[in-house]
């Protein structure tokens, strides 16, 4: 049975160490690494032993019982969390580590909800019981109290026979309904239970746990034992091929590497493969098929459903395709907040640099590489400054390439604050096409959400389908300062076509315009990303933190005391606070504890002057137009957005 399960957990909680371990007692690695000993071998890249965190997300292969298990250790540092979220897609099971001293961390909630909208199960490992101060009890209710998740521990409570103790015993049965019916009638039946949890885990209803200590070794022969009983695949070798692509790397030679989680079917060298876009597919010749184990790996002629492999020979392929018979792409959601120029030296050829910014685009899609060709400078979207420091670093050892960074500026959204109705007219002379579309503010970080009230008898349903294809064939921006436009919810209402004129991008023309003349009627507003801080400090600082946090515009809960430490939680702009760490850590001599995660975008503490600074003029965009054609005595004219609705033909 192939099974792939990944381990995530915030910095400095134990991942790597925890992966050597499961590594080294099923015998795939000889020696165990640790990151402070600069020789993990999952962290094989040189910048992850220098600075000893995991950036990017390596793979291990190991076997155990019935199952051959793929093991992928993920970043724990939020600054990689796309990297994160790719791979998550390909687990069957996660299993997140959290410190017994520290607890829930930034990284931890991140984590967890990344599961969550993955809907992947999941299971806990307490780990650094051996430090002073570790309590797993305590980080045990801290999961149940913040999560709200079914925690139920395991060490100790499986027999060889798979018996469970009567406190487990009890919790299942409460949670099946079918299942406490027989324990009343029949009593406990361990294979029965068994099956039953198992199920409860893929469903995540339930959550096991164990605990122990990664670098001692306690703990982890259980709970591989644990791992094994109660996780199940059901792959399929029958029927085609389906895969989905995880990540891209270029390896020393500089191929493409495509690196592919087999859902169903089988796969074999010198095979074609088709992938990519559903309307535009590709299809391209398999060359080698090889499975990894770290930095290593061989090649083999075949592959099958559950397994992690990758393969040469794909030169177009994306992080979130599908492969075979899957054909829909994956959509990632962990998006950077920041974008940031590159600064060359002067000697250096910029086309040549952007052409090793776009294999790192390759592989970090959420870098989002950008041409300016007007400026001839290159942009890319970042998490913050850790990334910063290791692309800098990774350009000059993989490119010999000596790169700066700009200071990181904010990735502003715009979104509307009331319900309109917009209108697009596009009738030049020969073409025709009408489109009325109404916007509404949508639920914030919810994005473009699009609906269809348009009657067949005013517009056909090929028509209709065509406007929503152009309006989510683009981004869109809004009219403050020029950023991209979210949450807002497009219902087409009504169209006109012509039987002989309509043709081509005449839709097109019709949609944007509306979109863009609804935007010029709406009350707009700007919105910044945000941090969900959590700050434990000795309650002498407690007052210095609160009084930082308002002068960041900052907005807190109200304090909650922990023996001689206060917790204060909340959100802040992540503009006016993304250099807190050091500040902090000076005034409490290195004592008080900043989590941060990413809490999407709300309004702009400080729309004008925003708006001011970046000074986009709405009425010089060449990519929009709020105005409408119409056509008089054979000659289109134009007319501006708000004298067209008067003129509309719908």
């Amino acid at each position: 049975m192939n099974k792939t399960i990944g381990i995530l957990a915030h910095v400095d909680a134990g991942k790597t160490t925890f992966s050597e371990q499961l590594l080294y007692y099923t015998k795939s690695i000889k020696s165990r690494g640790r990151v402070d000993h600069r020789d993990a071998f999952l962290d094989s890249h040189q910048i992850e032993r220098q600075r000893g965190i995991t950036v990017f997300a390596d793979q291990g292969r190991f076997a155990c019982g019935e199952s051959v298990y793929y093991l992928i250790d993920t970043p724990g540092h939020m600054d990689f969390s796309p990297e994160t979220e790719r791979a998550i897609q390909a687990m069957d099971y996660a299993i997140i580590l959290v410190s017994a001293v520290e607890g829930i961390e930034g990284q931890t909630e991140t984590v967890w909800e990344l599961l969550k909208k993955h809907d992947i199960p999941c299971f806990f490992f307490i780990n650094k019981t051996d430090r002073i101060g570790a309590d797993a009890v305590r980080v045990a209710e801290e999961l149940r109290r913040e999560f709200g998740a079914e925690l139920c521990a395991l060490p100790g409570h499986l027999a060889d026979d798979g018996g469970m103790s009567d406190a487990l015993v009890d919790f299942i049965a409460e949670r099946d309904e079918s299942l406490l019916e027989y324990y009343l009638e029949h009593g406990y039946a361990p294979d029965r239970w068994m099956k039953v949890m198992r199920t409860l885990i893929q469903e995540r209803r339930i959550f096991p746990y164990a605990y122990g200590s990664a670098l001692q070794g306690s703990g982890i022969e259980e709970f591989l034992r644990m791992l094994e009983r109660l996780t199940v695949t059901d792959y399929t070798r029958e029927g085609p091929f389906a895969g989905r692509v995880y990540r891209i790397r270029h390896d020393e030679q500089g191929t493409r590497v495509t690196f592919i989680k087999a859902l169903n079917g089988t796969l074999k060298v010198r095979d074609t493969l088709e992938y990519g876009d559903a309307q535009n597919p590709v299809t391209e010749k398999i060359t080698q098929l090889r499975l990894y184990n770290g930095s290593e790996y061989k090649t083999v002629d075949q592959v099958e459903a559950g397994e992690l492999f990758a393969v040469t020979g794909l030169s177009r392929a994306q992080v979130g395709d599908g492969a075979g018979a899957l054909r829909e792409k994956a959509k990632y959601e962990t998006a950077p907040a920041l974008r940031s120029k590159v600064i060359f030296e002067p000697k250096v050829h910029v086309k040549e640099a952007l052409a090793y910014f776009n294999l790192l685009n390759a592989e970090d899609p959420s870098l989002n590489v950008v041409w300016e060709d007007k400026l001839q400078q290159i942009h890319i979207h970042v998490m913050g400054r850790i990334q910063l420091e290791v692309l800098e670093q990774l350009v000059y050892e993989r490119f010999k390439l000596k790169v700066a960074f700009d200071q990181p500026e904010i990735l502003y959204k715009e979104t509307i604050d009331n319900e309109v109705v917009g209108c697009g007219h596009f009738e030049p002379l020969g073409h025709y096409a009408e489109v009325h579309l109404r916007l509404q503010p949508g639920e914030r970080n919810s994005g473009i959400i699009f609906e269809n009230a348009c009657h067949a008898d005013d517009l056909s349903v090929g028509h209709q389908n065509l406007i929503r294809h152009h309006l989510f064939e683009r981004d869109h921006h809004g009219l403050l300062t020029g950023s991209p436009l979210t949450d807002i919810k497009i219902t087409l209402l009504t169209g006109r076509a012509h039987n002989k004129h309509t043709s081509g991008g005449d839709f097109r023309e019709a949609a944007f315009r509306a979109l863009r003349q609804g935007l010029e009627k709406a009350d707009n507003l700007l919105l910044e990303p945000y941090y969900h801080f959590k700050i434990k400090v000795d309650t002498d600082h407690i007052g210095r933190v609160i009084s930082d946090i308002s002068q960041a515009n900052g907005r807190f809960e109200a304090p909650v005391a922990e023996g001689d430490l206060t917790v204060l939680t909340g959100t802040v702009p992540v503009a006016t606070f993304m250099d807190y760490g050091s500040q902090l850590a000076s005034f409490t001599q290195g004592k008080g504890k900043l989590s941060l995660t990413l809490a999407g975008y709300d309004r702009c503490h400080n729309e004008r002057e925003v708006m001011e600074r970046i000074g986009y003029d709405k009425d010089a965009d060449p990519e929009y137009t709020s105005s409408s054609i119409f056509c008089a005595k054979g000659q289109g004219y134009t007319v501006a957005w708000d004298e067209a609705e008067a003129k509309m033909h719908a």
